[in-house]
C-alpha cells in the first residue's frame, strides 16, 4: 500500500548503515543514493533508499536540526525474519521497544519486534501469516 515514504536523520550515516544492517534480515537493500545539489538551503543534504529490487521505498533523508519522530512498520515474510531484525538492531546498539512476539490486540496472526533507531523513530518488523 506504501508507495514510498521518509524519515529523517541527524547522524546520516548512523541511520544508513542501521537501516542497511536491518534491512538485509528482511531480504530489502540499499536502492539509490544521491545529493541534493538542487537544495539551496542544504546543497550537500545527503539522502538514499531502501527497498526491494528496483523500488527504492523508505528514504533517509539528512536534516540539521531535530524533528519529531515517527513510526514505520516493515513487512516481514515470516516470524524468523522479524526475530532477525529485531536482533540485527539491538546488535547495532538500538534500544528495544517490544521484543518479537504475537500482539492479538492487532489480529491473531500479528508478530511483531520494535526498535528505536537512531533518530529516535519507533521502528517496527511484522509479520502476519500463522506461522
Amino acid at each position: 500500500m506504501i508507495d514510498h515514504l521518509s524519515t529523517y536523520a541527524r547522524d546520516y550515516l548512523k541511520t544508513k548503515n542501521f537501516y542497511a544492517a536491518v534491512f538485509s534480515e528482511l531480504g530489502f537493500g540499499l536502492q539509490t543514493e544521491m545529493i541534493a545539489t538542487w537544495n539551496k538551503y542544504f546543497p550537500t543534504q545527503r539522502m538514499c533508499a531502501f527497498g526491494p529490487e528496483s523500488k527504492p521505498v523508505f528514504w533517509v533523508i539528512e536534516v540539521k536540526e531535530a524533528y519529531t519522530p515517527r513510526h514505520v512498520a516493515f513487512t516481514a515474510s515470516s516470524r524468523a525474519e522479524v526475530d532477525a531484525f529485531y536482533k540485527a538492531a539491538l546488535a547495532l546498539g538500538a534500544e528495544g521497544n517490544g521484543e518479537p512476539g504475537l500482539r492479538p490486540q492487532y489480529h491473531e496472526h500479528f508478530y511483531g519486534a520494535f526498535v528505536i533507531d537512531p533518530d529516535g523513530n519507533n521502528a517496527e518488523a511484522v509479520c502476519h501469516s500463522p506461522e
